[in-house]
Order: C-alpha cells, then structure tokens, then sequence
C-alpha cells in the first residue's frame, strides 16, 4: 500500500468524507472511492457540522445500500465463477491480450497500469509459453504526481521482476494534462514485454504469431 492510500485510509476511518480527504491529498475522488469503498465509515464531529444531519443520514443510507451491493456483487462473482481451470486461464490470457496487448508489428508486450492485470500476463506467458522470469522486461510510463523513485520498487516486488530487468523509465511531462486525472494512476503504467531472442521459441515473432492464432480462433466464434 503507498503512502497516500495509507493517509487516506487513516482519514477515513477518523471520520472525513472523500470530499475532504481529496482536498487533503490533492487525490480525485473517483481514485478514493477504488481504495476505500470497502471501509465502513463514521462521520466526525467536523462533518456532521459542515453537511448537517439530515444530508448526512441520507448519505449514510446511500453508503449502506452502496456497500452491500458491492458485497453481494463480490459473493455473487464467487459463486458464478467457482474454481478456474486450466483452458479457462487460457481463455482469459487470450481476452486480456486481445484487449491490451500490441497486435502490430510483432511484438509482444501488455501495457496497463493495474499491478493484478500486468500479474496475470505474466502467469499466462510462464504457463502457456513456457517463458522463465528472465524473459521479461518492464519499461514504466510515470507521472509528475507518481512517487517515481519508489515505483520501480513497487512493480518489482509485485511482478517477482527484477529491477535489472527495468528499462529507464519515461516521464510524462505534459503540462495541458487536466487536474483531475491527478493520482488516478499512483503508480504510473507499465509496459510488459518480451525480450528478443530470450524465448523458448524461435523468438519473439514467432510467439506473436502463435498469440494472434489462438486471438482469431476465438474472435472467430463470437
């Protein structure tokens, strides 16, 4: 967890609304709600006398219903899904490919800035194509607001990617970019790819080929 989701986990549970706690950390509020929507929450006495009791209890009821909806979407997905089998896995490195990975100029590589989905590709590409962990490398996109020193850090630790296996990072220095895209992506987007020659194949074509194989085999059923 990072330093900023840490102050505003805090600050939730003393009581703050998001609107609050935004304008404490300069974090948006659609950011706060993917970190703290699980959290039950308690107005402070500071809240209660900026919105009033009536707009607050009826807040209240809303985060209540909101809540269990999401506990009953999270119970519900358990039980529709069950336990993932082997072409399922397959089945959904194929989506995620087909979503996010580069289908040009053969070369084989996932761009996304969720950890949990870089993780999965890179599951997918040890099962299904028998790559080690030295085949892997990761050239990350960071942000003016991104704590870059440690970022490096973090996508390492989650991807079991070693640092020396980190391309120089690339830092988006736009300045037009709109204020509210602040801190909704904390730690910066990732670029997953494999390294020329480094595969247990003919290479790095040749996997794309077979990538783009199983791609139109199911494509073309739907």
């Amino acid at each position: 967890m990072n330093e900023l989701k840490i102050k505003a986990v805090k600050l939730r549970k003393a009581g703050y609304s998001y609107a609050m706690i935004g304008q404490r950390l300069n974090v948006s509020k659609s950011t706060l709600s993917n970190w703290l929507n699980d959290i039950k929450f308690f107005p402070n006495k500071e809240l209660v006398k900026r919105v009033g009791r009536a707009k607050l209890k009826s807040a209240l009821f809303r985060q209540k219903i909101k809540l269990a909806d999401i506990k009953k979407g999270k119970m519900d997905g358990i039980k529709n899904i069950g336990i993932l089998s082997d072409r399922d896995l397959l089945i959904l490195g194929i989506g995620l490919y087909l979503g996010e990975g580069s289908k040009a100029f053969e070369q084989v590589r996932i761009i996304n800035s969720d950890p949990d989905i870089i993780r999965i590709a890179i599951k997918w590409f040890k099962d299904y194509f028998n790559l080690d962990i030295k085949n892997f490398k990761i050239t990350l996109h960071d942000y003016p607001d991104n704590d870059i020193k440690n970022n490096k850090i973090f996508w390492s630790k989650y991807t079991q990617i070693p640092i020396e296996q980190f391309s120089e990072s690339v830092l988006d220095r736009r300045i037009n970019k709109s204020s509210i895209n602040k801190r909704k992506l904390p730690h910066g987007t990732a670029q997953l790819y494999i390294k020329k020659g480094d595969t247990d194949l003919t290479g790095v074509k040749s996997l794309h080929r077979k990538i783009m194989g199983l791609i139109e085999a199911v494509t073309k059923q739907v």
